[in-house]
């Protein structure tokens, strides 16, 4: 089962599609949700909460706030350049990624369906207008002139940066300039949101013309991405997991599993079969 030979052959033969995760972009500097033993690090802030309770909107952006200079700084890993190299090398076709930080893209893949989203954008839950997240960050500079951006606290997954309370006290809130509401939120499927219905079927669409499903960095813990894993299963399409730690994929559902650093293990692979 972990046996880089076998991955190497399995992606060979082309037309893979890749489901990716958290676990590819850590060696960007951006964190995972959940540690190796698969278990959720601290619990993120629903959609729910956000629309409801005005204070969890100035706890959020006031978080955010401080975290979106390192969070929009981080560049590609060299497991995000080994997957793009694959696929102009024509073995991966699409990529299916639950990630939120256009990291992929700026690897220079192509043909990369974001499941939930892109913290890039930040869309208005009242009217439906859409920004880009800089034009939201100047709004907010704009509006909290004295506040101190500084806190060196980690990174957190969604790009936020937990902040002590007397500081968000104080955040002031941007709007809206089409109806002028503060229900801003980045464009992004948050915990309690689901993807899209036609997203979904597209990427459905992928997994039943692929060869073969690779898995790189996802724990599988969350339907969004399991869903595809047992319809391949479902199909007799091979599945095939690089990840480090714990995956829900069972060893009835993968043919060929790696626990392993994605960046090195991607690196060989596409050198293999590139060089």
């Amino acid at each position: 089962m972990n046996d880089l030979a076998a991955l190497t052959e399995l992606i060979s033969g082309g037309g893979v599609v890749a489901l990716t995760g958290a676990g590819l972009s850590t060696e960007s500097g951006i964190p995972d949700y959940r540690g190796a033993d698969g278990k959720r690090r601290f619990a993120p802030m629903t959609a729910q909460e956000l629309l409801a309770d005005r204070e969890a909107r100035r706890r959020y952006w006031a978080r955010s706030y401080v975290g979106w200079p390192r969070f929009a700084s981080a560049g590609p890993n060299q497991g995000h350049y080994a997957v793009a190299a694959l696929q102009a090398a024509g073995y991966l076709g699409p990529i299916i990624t639950q990630n939120v930080d256009g990291l992929h893209q700026a690897a220079g893949a192509v043909d990369v369906a974001e499941l939930h989203g892109s913290l890039e954008q930040v869309v208005c839950m009242q009217c439906g207008e859409h920004y880009a997240r800089g034009t939201v960050d100047e709004w907010l500079r704009l509006a909290n002139p004295d506040f101190d951006r500084s806190a060196d606290g980690p990174l957190r997954p969604d790009g936020d940066v937990a902040i002590a309370e007397s500081l968000i006290a104080g955040f002031r809130l941007v709007h809206c300039v089409v109806c002028g509401s503060d229900l801003l939120k980045p464009d992004v499927v948050m915990f309690g949101e689901s993807v899209p219905k036609t997203l979904v079927e597209q990427c459905f669409s992928y997994v039943a013309a692929a060869r073969a499903v690779l898995v790189l960095g996802s724990s599988l813990a969350v339907m969004s991405g399991y869903r595809f894993v047992r319809r391949a299963v479902r199909e007799g399409i091979p599945v095939a997991v690089i990840t480090h730690g714990w995956t829900r994929a069972t060893d009835e559902e993968v043919s060929v599993r790696v626990d392993a650093p994605l960046g090195e293990t991607l690196t060989g692979v596409a050198d293999a079969l590139t060089g």
